[in-house]
């Protein structure tokens, strides 16, 4: 028997009950709360001397714990889910209700949205959703050169009635309030709407699949779709996409399961109904100053929340087929939308107290506020224990915090090793997991210094929002800011015993090697 075949004889007899969320919530927080207590605790006892940093740092491994630990839980409850297929409408089946289709469109290049608004009209005329639904081009493109080429792209559609395209003169409240205007101009016409970004992609059969769902479910406010990645131009985009294609399956139906009818909402590729999103999506102005004041950047969490809160159930339909986004192609590309989303999330801790909330709400408003802090807090204790700081014994510690660090790469692998039908395909997957695993770990270091420089820009009044930074700064070579980092954590670990240094290599030598590393990673393939 092959290594692979080992593998997935393992994977199809692993014996996981399934669970639906009544069942799946408690496991998630038991599993949680167990492997949490586990890693503190271990962390705890390896410690040789209770210095006061080591009293600072065991609740900021508690926190870092937790924060890994939900992952693991949330994937281990998507291995015991069986991976049903989607059931589509009956034949002839036509919606009662009416729904809008929102493109949500910003300085975008309108060549690829007006080809695909092309095919995806065709496609919903073939799929008899043509009287039923209607598309809405929502633009907040300022006025020049590119919107009078986006207006000139979508003339034809425009014309022949098969779309209808709007661009405010103002771009007040941003994407929010452009569907807050359309809601108050046509919202009154629909009973579902579609949420798609410039760069969404979604089938016509899936939609038909989702105005199903919500016509079935009629306490249902929001479903949220899976999203696939699509296919990327350079080896970071690529990367991006493997990395979807593997982990997001499992992990999904995971978070399905345990959220239930209090899930989340990413902004775009959902169904939301219009009564429900009336009712309650009525965003705050936080007081104060950005970037913690101001308006929310992170709107779709909050709008999940409310709904959530005004007795509507929010789910999440964790299926990838025929939904779909565009990701970032470069390194830099990617932390500027990352560090806007950095300071919306951060703006939640000071809603984690509204009244009224769910608290799964609350737990998805943490999580991602934390999802943030934590390459800060892995940064402090990295240096706390690489300087001696903190003195730790024993490399158990170390080992349990890779090993929930890898528990939703391999429950992902397993699960697909459980579905594939040819040894062919095993070795595929091993294949490209393995290939997922090396560039993820080689990664992972570069996104916790610039996460963490975007927390600490945020902590000190930066405000990034949505506007373009035009200001006049020093900018160093791609890379070498995050190498100057891995210098200066090489220089700390070799003034201790030198044992620091080896279990720092993982992290350090990604650091060093940045430069390169980015180069190549923002490069298209030959």
């Amino acid at each position: 028997m092959s290594f692979s075949d080992s593998i997935s004889r393992v994977a199809a007899t692993a014996g996981l009950p399934r669970l639906r969320w009544p069942e799946a919530r408690p496991a998630y927080i038991g599993i949680t709360l167990l492997l949490t207590a586990l890693l503190t605790a271990s962390f705890a006892l390896s410690i040789r001397d209770w210095t006061v940093m080591s009293y600072i740092a065991l609740p900021l491994a508690a926190l870092s714990g937790a924060w890994i630990s939900g992952g693991a839980a949330t994937a281990l409850i998507g291995l015991a889910q069986s991976r049903a297929r989607p059931v589509p409408p009956p034949a002839g089946w036509v919606p009662e209700g009416q729904t809008a289709i929102l493109i949500t469109f910003c300085k975008e290049d309108p060549a690829p949205v007006a080809r695909y608004l092309a095919d995806l009209s065709a496609s919903l005329g073939h799929a008899g959703l043509d009287c039923r639904t209607r598309i809405f081009v929502l633009s907040d493109t300022p006025a020049g050169e590119l919107a009078e080429r986006e207006a000139a792209a979508l003339a034809d559609l425009h014309g022949d009635g098969r779309i209808q395209y709007r661009r405010r003169a103002e771009n007040t409240g941003r994407k929010p309030g452009n569907i807050a205007d359309w809601l108050h101009h046509y919202g009154d016409a629909f009973d579902y709407m579609l949420v798609m970004d410039a760069d969404s992609r979604m089938s016509a059969s899936r939609i038909r699949r989702m105005i199903r769902q919500m016509e079935l479910r009629p306490r249902t406010g929001l479903l949220q779709a899976g999203m696939a990645l699509i296919p990327g131009q350079s080896r970071f985009g690529k990367h991006q996409r493997t990395a979807v294609r593997l982990m997001s399956h499992n992990f999904g139906r995971g978070m399905a399961a345990w959220a239930g009818r209090s899930s989340n909402y990413w902004g775009h590729n959902a169904i939301l109904r219009v009564t429900a999103f009336r009712e309650a999506a009525h965003l705050p102005v936080l007081p104060g100053e950005a970037p913690f004041g101001g308006p929310v950047l992170s709107h779709d969490f909050i709008e999940a929340a409310w709904i959530r809160r005004a007795g509507w159930a929010v789910e999440l339909d964790p299926d990838m087929a025929g939904s779909a986004e565009d990701g970032p192609q470069t390194l830099d590309e990617f932390h500027k939308r990352d560090r806007r989303w950095c300071q919306g999330n951060m703006q939640h801790i000071g809603m984690l107290a509204t009244p009224g909330l769910h608290p799964i709400s609350r737990l998805h408003l943490a999580s991602g506020a934390l999802s943030y802090l934590a390459a800060p807090i892995w940064l402090v204790l990295v240096v706390l224990i690489a300087t001696g700081a903190v003195p730790v014994a024993g490399a158990i510690p170390f080992a349990l915090v890779a090993a929930v660090l890898l528990a939703p790469k391999i429950c992902a692998l397993a699960g697909w090793l459980r579905s594939a039908g040819t040894s062919r395909r095993r070795l595929v997957i091993l294949r490209a997991s393995l290939g997922e695993l090396i560039l993820s770990t080689v990664i992972a270091p570069i996104m916790m210094i610039r996460q963490t420089a975007s927390v600490g820009s945020i902590l000190l009044g930066r405000d990034c929002g949505w506007k373009s930074n035009t200001a006049a700064r020093l900018r160093l070579p791609r890379g070498m800011p995050e190498a100057a980092a891995g210098a200066a954590l090489l220089a700390l670990a070799l003034q201790t015993d030198g044992g620091a240094t080896l279990w720092l290599a993982p992290l350090i030598l990604p650091l060093l090697a940045a430069p390169l590393i980015v180069r190549a990673l923002d490069a298209q393939p030959a």
